[in-house]
């Protein structure tokens, strides 16, 4: 089987300054992949060269085995779908309206919707449990309701791939474990490969299948979550104190800051 995204030996720079340097990895077609690295590790950048928002001219990525280079516009929008970090709050348009801009690759030159597209609208609103405010406008809603209303935007596409950046950022965590739960969904019950970008470690370990984790722009392991998130190997690229143990909820890893203040109370150098 091909693989639904592959990165070969991929490096990105801006005015000369290396962000990527050598990047290689695939994900497989129905699988949960986070990127995880601290900040200035190039994510961003390597998830907006996979959505075709940057242009690599040389070792660009594939799409299951074709050049994304090579794709048309609408035809890599019904492929590949890209929810970005930064949702803008300023749409003068309705949940439905913005749900609906996800059909237009499925759509003939003059964009017209048909009962199809609108039924294809509802479902994704439902999913996303967005049903219920479909004639709101988005800058009436929080943030947590405007990501899921791009999240469904983008089923609306009906993509393979689903890429997002930092898709839980600002949410609290009632939103994340919803929004995580959603694209768990998206990957069991409909196939769809989910890459995402994520700064929450923990998160990672409960919904990822694999992580791959930057440094400097470079690999600096892939594999499954208790290979990746390893005391050895986050402590040096993370560059603080962390405890890594085994989460109650199941066979994944734990991850825990220790502060220096919780170190200086280990140590019995706090008084009170």
């Amino acid at each position: 089987m091909i693989d639904a995204l592959t990165v070969r030996n991929l490096s990105y720079d801006y005015a000369g300054l290396p962000v990527l340097a050598d990047v290689s990895f695939s994900t497989a077609q129905g699988e949960f992949f986070i990127i995880i690295g601290p900040n200035g590790s190039g994510k961003t950048t390597l998830m907006k060269i996979m959505a075709g928002v940057l242009r690599c001219p040389d070792h660009g990525p594939l799409i299951f085995g074709k050049a994304l280079n090579r794709y048309g516009r609408k035809e890599l929008a019904r492929c590949l779908a890209f929810v970005p970090q930064s949702i803008p709050a300023d749409f003068p348009f309705t949940v439905r309206e913005v749900t609906l801009m996800g059909r237009s690759p499925h759509q003939g030159i003059l964009g017209l919707e048909r009962d199809r597209d609108m039924e294809i609208v509802e479902q994704a609103m439902d999913f996303t449990e967005m049903r219920h405010l479909a004639d709101r406008r988005i800058d009436q809603l929080s943030g947590g309701e405007r990501q899921r209303v791009f999240i469904a935007r983008a089923i609306c596409q009906e993509p393979k791939i689903m890429l997002l950046d930092e898709p839980t950022a600002s949410l609290d965590l009632s939103h994340q474990a919803r929004l995580m739960d959603l694209l768990d969904r998206l990957k069991r019950e409909r196939g769809v490969t989910v890459v995402m970008v994520s700064h929450d470690l923990n998160l990672a370990a409960m919904y990822a299948d694999r992580l791959l984790l930057l440094e400097a722009g470079k690999v600096v392991c892939i594999g499954p979550p208790d290979q990746v998130l390893t005391f050895g190997t986050l402590e040096p690229v993370y560059g603080c104190t962390l405890l890594v143990d085994v989460s109650p909820l199941g066979n994944f890893p734990r991850i825990t800051l220790v502060p220096e203040r919780f170190k200086a109370l280990d140590s019995g150098e706090v008084s009170e």
